[in-house]
């Protein structure tokens, strides 16, 4: 297996550009391809979940033009894939995945939709139990309940009403959202208990908007979808990653500590539509001095964090920004003492089972956890220890756990390749604004 070894990194400075929001840019090229005209996309994520959206759709007909300057222009199909007969393998993809099944079902045709092995492990039966309760056609190839699946033409039927579970994935709500106005009338999506990562849906209703579709709420439970056509907006710009952003920001308000810092990231800030964004006010409550304009963050170690050497402890609920989430899971190594992250279930049905990676490699480095059903309980020690991080095809395990080179150890991150999922400059990037210890 390739390896990266980071050496200890004394302090961290400087202004980092993030890449383009996986979340935004397969919604937007989805809605792109939906809609009625072409649609320029400038600053699209170039990365491997993208690339396989980009594929997706060519293999369904839809003309996308690349350009130098990164910018993609989708020429719309109106709703109306020409291909009718596909087989896309979709990768390890989640947010190409879910929302290709729910629109494929309504489109008429026969397609076969599969992934990597880990793909096929994650769950889809509730997306594909309310799709069936429109009329879908939709079979699973494999275990019930989970990738592959095989979808012929169905009939949905008029006004229909249907209910999925909030708790599993917010990604089963968007696929809905976004497929729903392709229907022959309006329909309506019941949430059942708790709608988990309620930011990424209101990207998706932010988005379905921006191509001419409004979809009425009542809070978190209830949705109108009209029956509509999208329509290009023109032009599109992709906001920076802010699940990325927040590597970097720990690591301004980590460095600070010991006299580091600041780091600012570009693309994203107060503008941002990103619930990731968020973790800068967790990163504050652990005793960052976070600073943000419309488009940036930036991030040092506040005044009484730099006097105790220490981040604040938390105790919190990440409901909200499970994938930021994995980096306060290692920025609490540099508190003062035991930190919970709560809400995170499901985490386990992301890229791997995150409850159980994160704590695993969290002990490597000389942590004691406690690990819950739904949450973590992270005891810092006191001194990280050296460790070799498994990364388990996990982009975010990969650039979470970078950040414990800033505790003067050398870490060892196997498989460094897998963070291509979403930034794959990320190393190299780390590595500009790092300046190594001594040695």
């Amino acid at each position: 297996m390739k390896f990266l070894d980071l050496e200890p990194i004394a302090r961290v400075a400087g202004t980092v550009k993030m890449p383009g929001s996986k979340s935004i840019s397969n919604r937007v090229l989805l809605l792109a391809a939906l809609s009625r005209g072409e649609t320029r996309v400038r600053d699209l994520l170039a990365a491997e979940d993208t690339q396989v959206m980009l594929e997706a759709l060519a293999r369904l007909g839809v003309r996308i033009e690349r350009h130098p300057d990164g910018s993609a222009v989708v020429h719309g199909v109106g709703g109306h894939f020409p291909v009718k007969s596909a087989e896309l393998r979709l990768g390890n993809a989640g947010t190409a995945f879910r929302p290709l099944a729910a629109v494929l079902a309504l489109a008429g045709g026969e397609y076969v939709l599969s992934g990597t092995p880990r793909m096929h492990k994650r769950p889809i039966g509730d997306l594909v139990d309310a799709l069936r309760r429109l009329g879908a056609a939709i079979e699973y190839s494999g275990k019930e309940g989970f990738p592959p699946l095989a979808i012929r033409a169905g009939k949905i039927g008029r006004g229909a009403s249907v209910r999925v579970r909030g708790d599993v994935s917010s990604q089963y709500l968007s696929a809905l959202l976004m497929a729903l106005p392709l229907a022959d009338s309006a329909a309506s999506i019941e949430v059942e208990g708790e709608l988990v990562s309620k930011p990424y849906v209101e990207i998706t209703v932010n988005l379905m908007r921006r191509f001419g579709v409004a979809v009425a709420q009542e809070g978190w439970s209830s949705f109108a979808v009209p029956r509509a056509s999208y329509s290009t907006p023109g032009e599109i710009h992709v906001e920076g990653d802010a699940s990325s952003a927040s590597y970097f920001l720990a690591a301004g308000a980590i460095s600070g500590l010991s006299g580091g810092g600041p780091v600012r990231v570009e693309g994203v800030g107060r503008a941002s539509i990103q619930g990731d964004v968020r973790f800068a006010e967790v990163l504050e409550r652990m005793g960052a001095a976070i600073s943000m304009g419309e488009n940036w963050i930036e991030s040092s170690a506040g005044r009484e964090a730099r006097a105790r050497g220490k981040l604040a402890p938390i105790d919190a609920d990440f409901n909200h920004i499970p994938d930021a989430a994995m980096t306060a899971a290692v920025a609490s190594l540099f508190a003062e003492g035991p930190s919970t992250l709560r809400n995170i279930a499901n985490w386990r049905v992301k890229e791997t089972d995150r409850l159980r990676a994160v704590a695993t490699e969290l002990r490597k480095l000389g942590a004691e956890v406690e690990q819950g059903a739904d949450s973590l309980r992270v005891t810092p020690p006191a001194r990280l220890k050296p460790a070799t991080i498994d990364t388990y095809d996990d982009h975010r395990m990969a650039m979470s756990f970078s950040l414990a080179a800033l505790g003067g150890i050398r870490v060892r991150i196997n498989d460094p390749a897998c963070v291509g999922k979403t930034f794959p400059e990320y190393f190299d990037v780390l590595a500009g604004i790092s300046r190594r210890a001594p040695a």
